[in-house]
């Protein structure tokens, strides 16, 4: 299978990674300048480099060429390549694509069986660019995402742009179902908003519900208590609670030598929970900051408790439990990479490694 991004920044080229780990080819097509997300580096990133962290989190497994598709030569280097490929990637403001001559019209008539996912910011009736933190404002996220009280704050992904990307992978796995039955090309439309949008979940339906703005509420849940909250414990482990129901309370209390909250009408459901919040969270507060964090923990999960230590990054990447999702270094790069692919299937193999993010250069077209 061949795949031809014309997709930059993050949402578009994630799903090529997604398809380069299950086996295709994806050929990634770059302006001149390289796609932008090559100098989106850390202060402790190397400067000399054009693979930034930020571009590698993106573009293992595929093949760079640069073209510039305003000149006839990259334009017809473009055909050439859409005329044999099996899906299309594309990530132009609405009318940009037409401009350039590579949108889903112009290129079905050099492949008619072809599948193109173009994402927009807002859709395609709307011209304006879509900027995932400027999308997590205007979808409700960020204002959920903060302390009640507090400014809201911006998730520390682009996490719309990562939302898109799944929904576009739902399209073309779809279209592609679709095209082996009907022999039918298909033309697949996502957009940041309404991805967003479709992600609110409970939080949309509180409101639709209700009439009533779901208001922020920390790492708490509205409708879950204890769930979420952040707590310390006495050798300075953070941990939280995912207690999502009542069994699960009385074993936490037990746990917590204080078998006799689970009995209290305040706190013997649920519902009763949410009612009494804070006078719940002083107590657990309390308790918990008196016990070690590593032996209430290894209790917790022995009585199957949800619960679970906050960690960094790095250490949730060094854990064990992490080590199948990570790619091995490649040849030009030595640092590993993360899978987008985290499904497992016995009847079909995901690659056990890949090629590294290409740097920037031309590939030789016919």
């Amino acid at each position: 299978m061949l795949i031809l991004e014309l997709a930059g920044v993050l949402a578009g080229p994630q799903v090529g990674q997604f398809f380069a780990e299950l086996g295709a080819t994806v050929v990634k097509v770059e302006p001149p300048a390289g796609d932008v997300t090559r100098t989106w580096k850390t202060a402790a990133e190397a400067p000399d480099t054009d693979v930034s962290a930020y571009f590698s989190c993106a573009n293992w497994g595929k093949e760079s060429v640069v073209l510039d598709l305003t000149t006839p030569a990259g334009l017809a280097a473009v055909h050439r390549l859409a005329a044999r490929a099996d899906i299309v990637l594309a990530s132009y403001k609405p009318g940009d694509a037409e401009k350039l001559g590579v949108d889903y019209a112009a290129l079905r008539q050099l492949n008619p069986e072809l599948i193109y996912g173009h994402l927009t910011g807002y859709g395609p009736a709307a011209k304006r660019a879509g900027y995932d933190a400027v999308l997590q404002a205007e979808t409700g996220f960020m204002h959920l995402n903060g302390l009640p009280g507090q400014a809201p704050q911006k998730m520390p992904v682009a996490l719309i742009d990562l939302l898109a990307a799944h929904q576009l992978k739902e399209g073309l796995l779809t279209a592609l179902y679709r095209r082996a039955c009907s022999g039918q090309g298909a033309l697949v439309q996502v957009s940041l908003l309404d991805s967003a949008l479709a992600s609110l979940a409970n939080q949309a339906a509180t409101w639709l519900v209700t009439g009533r703005d779901p208001q922020p509420l920390g790492s708490g849940h509205p409708s879950i208590v204890p769930y979420g909250t952040v707590y310390r414990a006495a050798d300075g482990i953070q941990l939280i609670l995912a207690v999502g129901a009542d069994r699960q309370f009385r074993q936490l209390c037990e746990a917590l030598g204080r078998a006799a909250w689970a009995a209290e009408a305040r706190f013997a459901t649920n519902e009763a929970r949410v009612a009494h919040r804070a006078a719940l969270e002083a107590l657990l507060h309390g308790r918990i900051g008196e016990l070690p964090g590593a032996e209430l923990l290894a209790e917790l999960e022995r009585r199957a408790v949800p619960a679970g230590a906050v960690r960094t990054v790095g250490e949730a990447l060094s854990h064990e439990s992490a080590q199948a999702m990570l790619l091995p270094p490649a040849a030009g790069f030595a640092h590993p990479g993360l899978r987008t692919v985290a499904f497992r299937s016995p009847q079909w193999p995901v690659a056990a490694a890949l090629p590294a993010p290409p740097r920037l250069g031309p590939l030789p077209v016919e």
